[in-house]
């Protein structure tokens, strides 16, 4: 009896997993039934940037965004318009942002300089907690002499322990 409701049990979990990578399962991407206009698809893809995923082009990604703007391409591309006609009508769109490699102007300055002054802000700013922290270490503690005498005295005054 045992046996049997295990081998049960077994088969609904196995049913429960097939149904969930089934539904799990994308739809293939569109591709364009001639292979000459797919690989213009692709190169041309590969100049945009994911705005999604940002850090892949739209030729490889699988985000929602990725597979509209490749199939907004073959559209144009079937109208005639040339690979540039199609990246500066995303450009236009989009801003300059959507290039993979933006061209560098004063609207894009930021996008090519920004990383590099982030990290030259960090590195000061770490450079600096150092530099204080190694001052406060070797720094000797500047005593009145006043201080010094008070300072004395109590050390004279105490008796001495002994263990």
């Amino acid at each position: 009896m045992k046996m049997k409701h295990l081998l049960r049990l077994a088969l609904v979990l196995l049913a429960v997993a097939c149904a969930m990578l089934a539904a799990r399962a994308a739809d293939a991407p569109d591709v364009a039934e001639d292979p000459a206009l797919e690989k213009r698809v692709n190169d041309i893809g590969l100049e945009l940037r994911c705005l999604v995923c940002q850090n892949q082009t739209i030729a490889d990604s699988h985000a929602g965004l990725a597979i509209d703007l490749k199939n907004q391409i073959r559209e144009q591309l079937k109208t005639g318009k040339t690979d540039r006609q199609i990246l500066d009508f995303m450009v236009e769109r989009y801003g300059d942002f959507v290039l993979y490699k933006p061209p560098m102007k004063a609207t894009t300055i930021l996008l090519w300089v920004g990383p590099f002054a982030l990290m030259a802000i960090g590195l000061g700013v770490a450079a600096l907690i150092v530099r204080r922290r190694r001052s406060a270490a070797h720094a000797t503690p500047h005593l009145t002499e006043e201080q010094r005498r008070q300072a004395a005295r109590l050390l004279a005054d105490e008796p001495e322990i002994r263990s």
